[in-house]
């Protein structure tokens, strides 16, 4: 009986065993006849890699074909997650490997960087760019443990010439989430690296070019065996600048060497611009904002070890503080204190009955009408060209009152004050050109909150009084109170109302000496005093002259473009560039800067000192420092336009700038040869110094 159960359940197993070999052998004929391409296509991905190239960015040259940003070949490490394996083991052991170089990199930042990629886990995660050869050798070394980690070469943005134009150039960083949901997605990924600030940011659009990719056959453990299909790159297009590097470079030292004297008087004096423009055309020569920025700096962690020298000892130089990243050329606005005068003059010169030179203005020292806005000084009897050359406030408020708000508004806004000048460079602000219906925008918010915070008070005052009330008679005497003040409240409503919103005479005086609501950028500065030096042709300014592709072929030109044409008189003009030219004769507030300039290469000027106009500044004793002038005289080619914040006077601060540039633009000193004398002379004292026994500092 058993061997006969035996032999039966064997023959059972065996049954099974054939139907299960069946049943295998159907399916391998179903996946050989039926699915054979798919699983063959699904192995060979397995074994094929798709590896990015990166597309060099354009690069960026100053109008001498000098170069500012370019581009190097650098080590970029990376997660590829769905390679890691024990993704915490992978983790710990890349960060152990990289702490000698990267202590900063802990397993915490990387997971942090997985997780903000969580829903683009298809793409490489970046850990580091540009990392060194000595780290790249180490981590091949341990390459069996590091499954899913890679290091691949790709171009990495670099600036030779360091914070030299850092602002006008801008700089990259990696795109965010809200940056990639606005560009074209093939283009980009959340690795990629984008536009900023600058010009990096104005023509991201030239400047990056086209990822490549390379198709690469890899082993079982991920290590390449051989290339397959290559597409190659296509580079940006080349970018090249109006600017002049010499020019540059003479501008930024000369506002270091400004800021670093004056802060020995005025300790706040730590920021400050200037803009240099060819008065024809529009091009920007030269244009610089203090404290620097260095576009290096902000391709990956932020450096706090360079110390401009001009700051404080000891101080730590932090890019964001005071505001690095801020271009104040174009991206800050600002009183222009006396230099808006010209515009003062031609509004009386064009309402009529003013002669430039008959005209006399009695100055006592402050003007007669209130609010008695004190002068500079004393000038006794002042015409057109005297006012400008002493920067009389009582002749200017004069003319103001002559000319009246309306014509003051219009000579401003025909010169491009108060307006973006459009020039090709990212967030730049409109400044202020107040009139009537600002005042009245402005003031209204201000007074309806004022009264509002009053009405609240006297509501929660009688409400507690009527609470804490005796009786039914003292109650109904509270509410006859609370009625009185309210209509006593409402008529102080409606004076100051009609009083706060409406144009008053303070309001022009005020605006005809470039105080009260003026405020504009130092680029709008520099457009309008161009625009009286080439005879009211108001020009857009422009950083980029033509773009051209990497085999050197010509993609587009910027051209001259002419915004309006000034509707001032031709004759206002001229007579107003003869009075400016006063203010750098004897006499004049800006003599003592350029009385050395040789006649045919004279200069046409304005000083500047204008209140601050911030919560907590001493407007008596706190001043901003604004600088225009244009050169030469006879035949206008550039404009200078500056501020130095809480330099007091122009002259004798932004003033020195202008300046040192005019030297450098005419020939009349090479500030640049001064300066690498100065540091051979700096060199030769350090090695006396050594020989005499003394330490070097």
């Amino acid at each position: 009986m058993k061997n006969d159960e035996f032999k039966k359940r064997l023959k059972i197993y065996t049954a099974i065993v054939v139907v299960l070999l069946a049943a295998l052998a159907i399916r391998l004929a179903v996946v050989q006849l039926f699915f054979n391409e798919v699983y063959q296509t699904q192995a060979k991905d397995n074994r094929i890699r798709l590896v990015a190239i990166k597309a060099p960015r354009g690069e960026i040259y100053d109008r001498n074909a000098r170069i500012l940003a370019a581009n190097k070949l650098v080590y970029t490490l990376s997660l590829t997650f769905l390679q890691l394996g024990d993704q915490q083991q992978v983790i710990n052991k890349l960060v152990s490997l990289v702490q000698d170089y990267y202590p900063d990199i802990t397993a915490d930042i990387i997971e942090e960087k997985i997780e903000k990629q969580k829903f683009r886990l298809f793409e490489p995660v970046i850990i580091i760019r540009d990392i060194p050869w000595e780290l790249v050798v180490i981590l091949e070394e341990n390459r069996r443990d590091l499954p899913g980690v890679a290091v691949v070469v790709e171009p990495w943005r670099y600036y030779p010439e360091a914070a030299l134009a850092g602002h006008v150039l801008g700089y990259i960083h990696s795109i965010n989430p809200e940056e990639l949901a606005r560009v074209e997605t093939p283009k980009y990924s959340i690795n990629s690296l984008i536009g900023k600030s600058g010009i990096e940011k104005y023509y991201e659009q030239y400047l990056r070019g086209e990822d490549g990719a390379r198709q690469v056959e890899v082993d079982a453990r991920g290590r390449p065996i051989r290339e397959l299909v290559t597409l190659e790159p296509s580079p940006g297009e080349n970018l090249y600048l109006t600017l002049d590097t010499k020019l540059q470079r003479v501008m930024e030292k000369s506002m270091a060497d400004t800021l670093k004297r004056l802060q020995a008087k005025y300790p706040k004096a730590r920021v400050g611009s200037a803009v240099l423009m060819n008065v024809k055309t529009g091009e920007v020569l030269a244009m610089c904002s203090d404290p620097p920025l260095d576009p290096n700096d902000w391709k990956g962690n932020l450096s706090l070890q360079r110390v401009p020298y001009y700051f404080p000892q000891g101080t730590a130089y932090n890019p964001m503080e005071p505001g690095a990243e801020v271009n104040r050329a174009l991206q800050s606005t600002y009183p222009p204190g006396s230099t808006f005068k010209p515009i003062t003059g031609m509004a009386a010169l064009e309402k009529g009955g003013v002669d430039p030179l008959k005209s006399l203005v009695k100055c006592t020292g402050a003007y007669w009408i209130a609010p008695y806005i004190p002068c500079t000084g004393v000038h006794g009897n002042v015409n057109y060209y005297t006012g400008m050359a002493t920067s009389c406030n009582s002749f200017f408020q004069e003319m103001g009152r002559r000319a009246g708000k309306d014509a003051i508004i219009w000579v401003g806004r025909q010169f491009g004050l108060g307006m973006k000048t459009g020039i090709d460079l990212p967030d730049e602000e409109s400044g202020l050109l107040p009139s009537p219906e600002w005042k009245k925008k402005k003031f209204a918010r201000i007074t309806d909150k004022k009264y509002e915070l009053l009405q609240k008070q006297l509501e929660e005052k009688y409400e507690q009084l009527l609470a804490e009330a005796q009786d039914d008679e003292q109650k109904r005497s509270l509410e006859k109170k609370l009625k009185q003040e309210r209509i006593k409240l409402e008529a102080h409503y409606d004076i100051d109302y009609n009083f706060d919103t409406n144009w008053q005479d303070f309001d022009t005086f005020n605006m005809s000496i470039g105080q009260g609501g003026n405020s504009y950028t130092v680029i709008q500065l520099a457009n309008y005093v161009a625009t009286i030096a080439n005879g009211g042709h108001l020009m857009k300014p422009y950083v980029v002259s033509r773009i051209v592709s990497h085999d050197n072929k010509v993609i587009k030109v910027y051209n001259p473009r002419l915004v309006h044409d000034s509707e001032v008189k031709a004759e206002s003009i001229r007579e107003t560039q003869k009075a400016m030219l006063a203010v750098t004769q004897p006499g004049g507030t800006a003599h003592f800067l350029f009385y050395n300039f040789p006649k045919e290469i004279g200069v046409a000027a304005k000083t500047g000192t204008a209140q601050t106009g911030r919560a907590g500044d001493n407007q008596l004793k706190e001043f901003h420092g604004v600088f225009i002038a244009f050169a030469p005289y006879d035949d206008p080619e550039i404009a200078f336009a500056g501020v130095v914040e809480y330099g007091h006077h122009g002259s004798e601060s932004v003033g020195y700038v202008a300046k040192d540039i005019f030297e450098q633009y005419f020939g009349l000193v090479d500030h640049l040869a001064e300066a690498e004398a100065d540091k051979i002379d700096e060199g030769k004292a350090a090695v006396e110094n050594v020989s005499a026994g003394q330490p070097i500092e």
